[in-house]
């Protein structure tokens, strides 16, 4: 076999290892629903706690991309899941029964839908766009006398809002959003069911972000977050006196996931040193006991970036838990909180690869100013505040090994010790890879992520820059001559930044799904990106619109010196594929050469990333093929 076939072997083999996601327990406990693709195409799957017995349930009725998340009906017999078109993210919210017999349709709205509850009376809670900004509605169960179902309109903000926590006997919705002057601000709100007499817990201060996450069986208690301390925390608010009890100590930060099956608990995801791990705080101690589990990433369903939206409790006092490292698959987990033992409810599949096989990250810290010292940048700033940034770093075991740097997107996210297929599928290929947890990315604190504000393209680039010049210091079997940007999102605009503000550190690049042109995509992405994604971190182009212009990467088009690919979904919604357009156009006016000074790709019927088999296929191939003959 030719070495090319074997790259293709491995290439399609490592996209086709079979995936879970969103993993959710049935009201009972007994069961649980999660995506799967062991049949080749993501399908509904049924596992039976205590047999272990699972059951496809669907036969292509489900989205073929598994982005969002899954909720049970509140009598155990359904499920309810979103559907799009083509990745487009405009969801509706279709209903399946439990064996799969019947699926319908039940929340149809021009817009992009987010499923937030299903009350006991099968009133279905939703966040959409349908009025531009992101705003919560309700449909009733009952229909009207033309056998259609009305559709409310709950809020109307300006800015967006997140969640939408029904209590109990269905009398009040808590949810979050803003209201204040303030970019950066985010408060609870707990209104009537119909959304009249919203009234702010006024949690934290103004400037700080608060949300709901889980009302007690009583209705007398939510569980939710804030992070005036600086580091995320989880409180108890007691509706009766009207205050919050905390926990914790702020050291970490600490998502709350809701409270154990007794109540006399809460369970939080901690995050330390990239890895994440499940605390449960005793409500009247206020003691908090990690469980042992192994070093990684394991959040409960429900808990940790990266996990769903639905329910971690399984009957006998037990939790849903999901396992992972850098070179170990995703694995489920049934947890048993007293014995603190775990029995496994669905393995990793490896497929022909062994856990040898992949790489395991080295995690390391390095000082940045945000400045790097030896490559210069195109647009010079002074030195930023000197932060100690995370990495990760993957030896592919090449000597001499090429370096793949891979910034992050969000910009709101971070890299964790917890398998990456695509960077998996770089090492495979031979090259090394960098992460970095520039400033602005979670799990460090708010101050932290604000560090970001009204500086993208600034100070964070030069972490990634600066982490790309400390790697290639700290690892001499790296090749300096064979250094490769690649990234994805907010990742795929670092990409591009990175290619024109330091243009003699790489040798090619990837940019995928990014943006290039800061005022187009304030114009052109969904009205809760604009307020949320833009607004926040760089005012208006109105109020900034140097800041908007300065930080584009099309304004530095002709500084692009090295082999670059251009990928981008056709129906990305978030960051719209007119983005790499108006990037390709550019290049051209300028006298860029397309196939030799640069590549250009668009994906059909998929948007802003794809976790359909298929689709990881195409766009591995696409990878592949530029970095052999461009790096």
């Amino acid at each position: 076999m030719s070495k090319q076939s074997e790259s293709e072997n491995v290439l399609e083999s490592l996209a086709s290892l079979p995936s879970f996601h969103h993993p959710t327990a049935s009201p009972d406990g007994e069961r649980v629903a999660v995506y799967y693709d062991d049949t080749g195409r993501n399908e509904l799957h049924l596992i039976d706690v205590g047999s272990g017995e699972r059951t496809v349930v669907t036969d292509g009725e489900v989205p073929r991309n598994a982005r969002w998340p899954m909720e049970w009906g509140p009598d155990g017999e359904t499920i309810y899941y979103h559907q799009d078109e083509g990745g487009n993210e405009q969801n509706d919210v279709w209903r399946i029964d439990r064996d799969g017999k019947k699926a319908e349709p039940v929340v149809e709205l021009d817009s992009q839908v987010s499923l937030e509850a299903v009350a006991d009376d099968g009133t279905v809670y939703v966040g959409s766009t349908a009025g531009g900004q992101m705003n919560l509605y309700r449909q009733l169960p009952a229909a009207r006398d033309d056998g259609e179902r009305e559709i409310e309109q709950l809020t109307e903000y300006e800015r967006a809002v997140w969640g939408g926590e029904v209590s109990p006997d269905g009398d009040r919705i808590a949810y979050a959003t803003n209201e204040s002057d303030v970019y950066d601000n985010l408060d609870v709100y707990v209104a009537n069911p119909d959304g009249s007499e919203p009234r702010n817990l006024e949690i934290g201060e103004v400037g700080s972000e608060s949300a709901p996450t889980e009302w007690d069986e009583a209705g007398e208690q939510l569980l939710l977050s804030d992070n005036v301390a600086d580091m995320s925390r989880a409180g108890v608010y007691d509706f009766d006196a009207e205050e919050v009890t905390w926990y914790g100590d702020a050291e970490y930060e600490e998502v709350p996931v809701g409270f154990t099956d007794d109540e006399s608990g809460i369970l939080v995801v901690r995050t330390r040193r990239a890895a994440k791990v499940p605390v449960v705080y005793d409500l009247e101690s206020g003691e908090g006991r990690e469980l042992d589990v192994p070093e990684g990433v394991t959040v409960p369903a429900g808990g940790g970036a990266g996990a769903s939206a639905g329910s971690p409790l399984l009957s006998e006092d037990r939790l849903l838990l999901t396992h992972t490292t850098p070179a170990r698959r995703p694995e489920l987990l049934a947890y048993d909180l007293d014995a603190d033992e775990t029995e496994v409810l669905l393995e990793a599949a490896y497929g022909p690869f062994d856990p040898e096989d992949f790489a395991d990250a080295e995690y390391f810290r390095f000082e940045s100013d945000g400045i790097p010292e030896t490559s210069q940048a195109a647009v010079e700033h002074d030195p930023y505040d000197e932060l100690e940034i995370e990495a990760l770093f993957y030896d592919s075991g090449e000597r001499p090994s090429p370096l793949i740097v891979n910034p992050h997107g969000g910009p709101r996210h971070a890299d964790s010790r917890s398998f990456d297929l695509y960077t998996q599928f770089l090492a495979q290929q031979g090259y090394s890879v960098l992460k970095i947890n520039y400033r602005g990315s979670t799990g460090r604190g708010k101050a932290f992520v604000e560090e970001l504000y009204e500086d993208w393209g600034g100070a964070e680039q030069g972490d990634v820059a600066t982490a790309a010049e400390v790697a290639l210091d700290r690892y001499d079997f790296l090749d300096d001559d064979r250094v490769v940007v690649f990234g994805g999102s907010y990742g795929g605009y670092s990409a591009y930044w990175q290619l024109v503000q330091y243009p003699d550190l790489y040798d090619a690049g990837i940019a995928w799904i990014g943006l290039t042109d800061l005022n187009a995509m304030f114009e052109e992405t969904m009205p809760h990106f604009r307020t949320e994604l833009m607004e926040k971190n760089l005012g208006t182009p109105e109020q900034n619109p140097d800041l908007y212009r300065e930080r584009s990467p099309i304004e530095y088009a002709d500084n692009l010196a090295a082999p670059t690919l251009m990928v981008h979904g056709v129906n990305d919604r978030r960051v719209p594929v007119s983005q790499a357009r108006l990037f390709r156009d550019r290049l051209e006016e300028l006298g860029y050469e397309a196939d030799e000074d640069f590549e250009y790709v668009e994906l059909g019927e998929e948007g802003h990333a794809s976790s359909d088999i298929d689709q990881k296929i195409r766009l591995f191939e696409t990878l592949a093929d530029f970095l052999e003959r461009r790096s």
